[in-house]
């Protein structure tokens, strides 16, 4: 143990004087991992657990900086220069961006307001990116620099959250909004020429604030870790398969009174349990609501579904299942028409397509369900209508 703090203590200052003859360097090395973890959370859960616990590390190493300076200084004694610190920080804001932008582009429902969330993190990565935006634009405005700083790490710990503790999605909300807040209000307050007082009182008003923000616009950010991976909007359901025999894209209402099963597929990760909804709509109303309790763990996802079989006398018109969390945000949604006889015969001649749609991207898979799944129909819940 002496001999490997020995050889770190003869290592350190090199790596720092090297540093600072080709600062360029390490810009470059943030971009390059970055990229790597891009390309390689997807490819097991696994590494992306492992990816998490590095984030939320080098989190703690910027929050801790100055603390942790005067230990390093201590223990090698060498400083680090201030340009190392702040390529360090660049690495730290790169790094998580690409680690939590692909969860957030294939959970994000494109045509709603998830995507002005999403937009905000690759413009983000896009500034982390390029010097001249993040030294010159960015880090001088320190109130800014903060602000995009807790932005970066509230995003972060949506992500990791669910997957290293398997929190629940709404609880992973809440937490990560109070640490985030927590961590960046102090620094935006300290920038405030004001008496102490004062800034205190800016910290709780701006804490107020942005919370009521955040809580009321939580439908707008994508629930990071849960995607769909298939649907199915069918009339007929293997029970033994637990997988729709057929998909359908619109229905008469005659056939209508035989029920309908919306069939969802949802990939979590692994041991998280999270409650989600089917909310059934007729043209924009809501019909009904029915709670749904997955569990993460299969690639190909978690299968639930819920069973319909009471419509309302006029049932014509556009019908939506809008997949939920539990804190209101939104999954995808199933999509599917109830016309008359007649129009069902035009569409039967022109051969149109009957699949059904989702407007939140399916995670590529050919696998085919092949787990077990306590059975989630509503007539046995009590819950059927």
């Amino acid at each position: 143990m002496i001999a490997m703090v020995n050889t770190l203590k003869g290592w350190v200052p090199r790596v720092v004087a090297i540093t600072e003859r080709v600062p360029w360097a390490i810009p470059l090395f943030g971009f390059g991992s970055g990229l790597a973890s891009f390309f390689l959370v997807e490819r097991k859960e696994e590494i992306a657990q492992f990816i998490a616990v590095m984030m939320l590390a080098s989190w703690c190493w910027l929050t801790l900086e100055k603390v942790l300076r005067r230990y390093f200084a201590r223990w090698f004694g060498v400083q680090l220069p201030p340009p190392v610190l702040n390529y360090f920080a660049q690495i730290v804001h790169q790094e998580s961006l690409f680690f939590i932008i692909p969860f957030f582009f294939i959970t994000t429902a494109w045509n709603s307001g998830q995507m002005v969330f999403t937009g905000l993190l690759l413009v983000s990565a896009f500034i982390s990116i390029i010097d001249p935006l993040y030294f010159r634009w960015l880090a001088p405005r320190r109130w800014l620099y903060f602000s995009f700083h807790g932005v970066t790490l509230f995003a972060v710990l949506l992500t990791a959250l669910p997957i290293i503790f398997q929190l629940p999605t709404w609880k992973s909300y809440i937490w990560s909004l109070a640490i985030a807040l927590a961590i960046t209000l102090p620094n935006v307050a300290s920038e405030l020429a004001w008496r102490w007082w004062q800034r205190t009182l800016a910290i709780i008003l701006l804490a107020a604030v942005v919370t009521l923000l955040a809580l009321v616009l939580r439908p707008w950010v994508p629930p990071a870790t849960l995607w769909l991976t298939e649907v199915a909007i069918t009339q007929q359901f293997d029970g033994e398969k637990r997988a729709p025999e057929t998909s359908l894209k619109s229905i008469t209402e005659q056939q209508l009174q035989s029920g309908l099963y919306a069939y969802t597929a949802i990939h979590a990760p692994r041991g998280l349990r999270e409650r989600i909804y089917h909310v059934w709509t007729l043209n924009g109303k809501p019909i009904d609501k029915v709670a749904l309790e997955i569990n993460g763990g299969r690639q190909a996802g978690y299968r639930a579904w819920s069973h319909k079989v009471n419509f309302p006398a006029n049932s014509l018109g556009r019908w939506q299942i809008h997949v939920m969390t539990e804190a209101n945000q939104l999954i995808g949604v199933l999509r599917f028409n109830v016309v008359t006889a007649m129009d069902a015969a035009a569409v039967n001649d022109a051969h149109l397509d009957s699949s059904a749609e989702t407007i939140t991207p399916a995670s590529p898979s050919s696998a085919t369900p092949d787990g077990l799944m306590k059975e989630q129909l509503l007539e046995m819940t009590g819950q059927n209508k």
